[in-house]
């Protein structure tokens, strides 16, 4: 049938694939798969301190772990996984990099020393950075064009529904007594693998990394029995090409010239470096501000804030669904508006007295929904701008660079800050000649005299605050690379397609 004979709608705007109930399960399955994703890599965050404690880590040494390994592992990786899933059976990739991210999230639990944790975080990094290129080529095979942002946001939601999942879990579970994790591990016949692996005292943190990594693979099978891999391009316009191979070099040729794509990248990874920062500290922050422990914290900050971003991403993917008949760009520019109107809510919660935590909680979450609502434009955008056999390369590209500048440097330059800042705080005081950092990070400050400890602890905290302050402002610039994206989003599109 000609093209001309066609209606309309499926000539110019593409079709859906597959029947409405089988779309929603294959987005409400990648949405558990990338929820599981963050659970296992946020999992280190929410449980540092004991982490920290059974290894006996400096700073340093977790600052490592959480960082730059998994950033730069995560990032390379992506690259060949996103081409594999451009060449071959996407849904197999998929099934095959859950099962080995779920591995290796179970061996952190079994490790015995900071090598062995390394080495599998390595592994975690490894199997993840197959998820979501071949997640986002799937879902753009399923959906055509004007109802991919809102799948896609839909998928997204995984980031902070994960993270919400991480604290609810996380928090309470590493807090829970050895005889606790015997009695939950008895009833499985295995009561005695604490001291089989002589892990000595204080293990509940290993039991959440066993008891979240072992069913992954479970959740592996299931998604390569039940999930269909559409073929490539079938959503697309009529007319649009649907070839299946495409190399990473042709990828890169395509986005050659594309400066929406490089300049919404850059601002991704802006975005990013917030985030992974806040991520890290806004525990510590609140502990030593407020003196809020980290279990506390993540029921009634961490979690709950996880899930406010949820929300926030999915609206993102509605508003852009909803608006961009009026204004094709929206998808770049809205993105803009909501970083810029989350600096003040989030400027504003960071400084809130500590008698004022609801207060605090209400500011923080409109904060949160405001900020994540740029997340499901990242992927939209790639996808717009290339064909469909390059679609899971360019999401590598992307996550290379959200990777590289928000994973990479985030968590580090929040630290970096705030050691400068506390010094700072120290050295206004007055009595800079006599405290150090060192000093006023000890965890005993019973022999300092009065006066000095109100300075630590006052140092200790403000330092972090003015951290997260400072990093909350690179919202600024990260706000300007989506609106000059939307300046050329239109004119990037239209010589896409007239290539295509």
């Amino acid at each position: 049938m000609n093209a001309t004979t066609l209606p309309d709608d499926e000539s110019v705007h593409g079709r859906n694939i597959g029947s409405p109930a089988y779309r929603r399960y294959v987005v409400l399955s990648l949405l558990g798969v990338y929820t599981l994703n963050f659970i296992d890599r946020q999992l280190l965050g929410v449980m540092a301190q004991p982490i920290i404690a059974q290894f006996d880590l400096t700073d340093t040494q977790y600052g490592f772990l959480n960082g730059p390994p998994f950033a730069l592992f995560y990032a390379l990786m992506g690259i060949p996984l996103a081409m594999a899933a451009d060449r071959f059976n996407r849904v197999r990739i998929l099934a095959l990099c859950i099962a080995l991210w779920s591995v290796m999230t179970a061996l952190c639990g079994l490790a015995t020393g900071f090598v062995f944790l390394l080495i599998a975080r390595i592994g975690v990094a490894i199997g993840e950075a197959g998820c979501t290129p071949p997640a986002n080529s799937i879902i753009g095979d399923y959906f055509r064009p004007g109802d991919r942002a809102r799948a896609i946001g839909t998928y997204t939601m995984g980031v902070p529904i994960g993270g919400a999942l991480a604290s609810f879990i996380g928090g309470p579970a590493a807090q829970l007594s050895d005889e606790r994790v015997r009695g939950l591990l008895d009833i499985f016949g295995l009561g005695n693998l604490p001291d089989i692996l002589q892990w000595g005292e204080g293990f509940g943190w290993r039991f959440v990394f066993l008891a979240l990594g072992i069913p992954g693979v479970l959740v592996a099978v299931i998604v390569l029995l039940t999930m269909r891999e559409p073929p490539r391009g079938a959503s697309d316009p009529l007319g649009a090409p649907k070839q299946d191979r495409a190399g990473f070099a042709e990828t890169l040729r395509l986005l050659r010239g594309k400066r929406s794509f490089w300049v919404m990248c850059l601002g991704a990874g802006l975005t990013a470096l917030v985030g992974y920062g806040h991520f890290a500290f806004q525990a510590p922050m609140m502990q030593r501000l407020h003196g809020m422990p980290p279990g506390e914290f993540a029921l009634r900050f961490g979690g709950p804030l996880a899930l406010a971003a949820a929300g926030g991403t999915w609206l993102g993917g509605y508003l852009s669904d909803r608006l961009t008949p009026r204004s094709p760009a929206v998808i770049a520019w809205l993105p803009a508006a909501a970083l810029l109107t989350a600096v003040p809510f989030y400027i504003i919660a960071f400084h809130m007295p500590g008698d004022r935590l609801g207060l605090t909680f209400a500011v923080w979450l409109v904060a949160a929904v405001v900020h994540y609502s740029y997340a499901s434009a990242q992927f939209t955008i790639s996808q717009s701008l290339v064909p469909s056999r390059s679609r899971a390369s360019t999401i590598a590209i992307l996550l290379l660079i959200i990777a590289l500048v928000g994973n990479g440097i985030g968590p580090q330059l929040v630290g970096l800050l705030s050691d400068t800042f506390m010094r700072h705080a120290i050295d206004a005081s007055g009595f800079g000649a006599v405290l150090d950092t060192t000093t006023c990070r000890a965890r005993d400050l019973s022999t300092l005299a009065p006066e000095l400890r109100e300075v630590c602890t006052r140092a200790y905290g403000v330092g972090l605050q003015r951290s997260m302050t400072v990093t909350t402002l690179i919202f600024v610039p990260a706000a300007l690379c989506y609106w000059l994206s939307s300046r050329w989003l239109q004119q990037d599109r239209l010589a896409a397609q007239s290539k295509d």
